[in-house]
């Protein structure tokens, strides 16, 4: 069973920047997709970025060029890198892993962004 542990959130300023980590533990090797999703109040989760094992990234729209992903294959755990916060930012952010058919959830990190 693959478990995840997130940090790096909290308050920053608009502007600022902020870096999430994703460390992955439990009986698994390596874990092909990591990524991270994000949720405001009352709203559905969004894909914010997706990394493959080999390196191959997705972004929304929205947080393309000021976000950057990456992950460290032998740790097994993911990167967010947060530049240029906009308060639209603000939400829970999630970490997610597939290592198969299904996706594993993180609990959680809170990420607000305000003056």
């Amino acid at each position: 069973q693959v478990q995840l542990v997130e940090s790096g959130g909290g308050l920053v300023q608009p502007g600022g920047s902020l870096r999430l980590s994703c460390a992955a533990s439990g009986s698994i090797f390596s874990i092909p997709v990591m990524g991270w999703y994000r949720q405001t109040p009352g709203k559905e989760r969004d894909l914010v970025a997706r990394i493959s094992r080999g390196g191959s990234t997705y972004y929304a729209e929205s947080v393309k060029g000021r976000f950057t992903i990456s992950r460290d294959n032998a740790k097994n755990t993911v990167y967010l890198q947060m530049n240029s916060l906009k308060p639209d930012d603000t939400a829970v952010y999630y970490c997610t892993a597939v290592p198969g058919a299904a996706i594993i959830w993180g609990q959680g990190t809170q990420v607000t962004v305000s003056s």
